[in-house]
């Protein structure tokens, strides 16, 4: 697949308001409803101005919202895994008009227009439908389904603007995908690997990546930092510890850092073609799916994620999919391996889950040197220790 990746839909949308625009828009704004929005809606509108969620043009109305439950496509027959819309309780929707613009604006940053969204259609939909569908639930613990069921009864169709950016708390790091297509192209990338994590990169990650980087011109590692569940790690944490492996354990002119402002759903199967879509349009030619995509507990087949991206046409999806087994320490082949590579009986290998490795840094444990690289363990174990106190 040459490099210039084409975006999804064929080409990359750009929903910024240009200068004249941002003036009138926030005149007319007295004018308009206000709307104050969540977190994730926040980064659903950088991430559809920006054109990371190409080629939609805003939120979705009701027959794109249906055909991405029943068929994984838009109504246009193009895949898209995941319904990006935007809910209100029925009070809030009473006083909406279809063919009417609102005001958006963070409840942080109250007096700063975020955007502007045409109202072209309300509707109401089925949240116990849309859990089974997306997220194969409708337990309510599935920190998805439980989001999905406390917001709004409405969903609100319509195009947007994005006015004003949101604040960002990693301005170094936030690149949009037109900086990014650019970046790659400087630097003569004609294939890049795409690597969407949540979480600090230990030495399972970092042996995938690089098998990537053995495959493709360069490593994008591209973090979520949008709304997670209370017991992730938190974001500022995270990005301290892939800048210090990027410093000391990767080849910094074959790797890049950037910011994905999205939240996390915890979709699966379904995240990980919409992740695989996302780093698409910002111009990665290939995507890691490791072990559990997006996954949480135990509501997701450990390698679900790969075969839905597998069944899919790839000349549809666009960008090629790298599926790797789950891999771990083996104590007899001292080295990290995958069951593709190791003969050797489980009660060799040394595998933790995130469970084992939260209570080990909050009892003060030091993380085994197998399991995470040092510069890495003593950033998590500060961020513990601060946290404690």
């Amino acid at each position: 697949m040459e490099f210039g990746n084409k975006p999804h839909g064929g080409e990359l949308i750009n929903l910024f308001a240009s200068n004249c625009e941002k003036k009138e828009l926030i005149l007319q704004e007295p004018e308009m409803k206000r709307i104050y929005v969540d977190e994730r809606v926040k980064g659903d509108l950088l991430l559809l101005a920006n054109g990371a969620y190409s080629p939609l043009t805003g939120f979705m109305g009701k027959k794109d919202y249906e055909c991405v439950l029943d068929n994984m496509k838009l109504a246009n027959g193009l895949i898209w895994p995941i319904p990006i819309t935007f809910p209100v309780s029925k009070e809030t929707a009473v006083g909406i008009k279809e063919n009417e613009r609102i005001a958006l604006f963070c409840p942080k940053d109250p007096d700063r227009l975020l955007a502007v969204l045409d109202v072209k259609e309300k509707y109401s939909y089925c949240k116990t439908t849309e859990s089974s569908k997306i997220y194969q639930t409708a337990d309510q613990h599935h920190p998805g389904v439980a989001k999905l069921m406390k917001q709004g009864e409405i969903l609100i169709g319509g195009p947007i603007k994005l006015v004003n950016r949101p604040f960002s708390y990693f301005p170094v790091y936030d690149k949009d995908p037109m900086e990014l297509r650019q970046l790659f192209k400087e630097k003569g990338w004609t294939s890049v690997t795409a690597f969407q994590t949540r979480n600090p990169i230990h030495r399972a990650h970092e042996y995938i990546q690089k098998c990537a980087l053995e495959l493709t011109d360069a490593l994008f590692l591209h973090p979520l930092i949008g709304t997670t569940k209370s017991d992730d790690i938190p974001a500022n944490v995270r990005m301290k510890s892939y800048e210090k492996l990027i410093e000391n354990y990767y080849p910094s002119e074959r790797t890049c850092l950037s910011v994905f402002p999205a939240a996390m759903r915890y979709a699966g199967p379904r995240e990980a073609v919409f992740h695989a879509i996302c780093r698409k349009n910002y111009g990665c030619t290939h995507m890691i799916i490791g072990r559990d995509h997006a996954g949480v507990g135990d509501y997701y087949g450990t390698y679900d994620a790969q075969d839905l991206i597998r069944s899919i046409n790839q000349k549809e999806l666009g960008i090629i999919p790298l599926c790797f087994e789950h891999s771990f320490f083996c104590n007899k082949c001292n080295s990290i391996v995958s069951k593709k590579t190791c003969p050797h009986p489980t009660d060799n290998h040394l595998i933790l889950s995130g469970t084992a490795v939260r209570q080990k840094l909050m009892n003060g444990e030091t993380l085994p040197v197998e399991f995470t690289r040092p510069e890495v363990a003593k950033i998590l174990q500060k961020a513990y220790v601060y946290n404690q106190h």
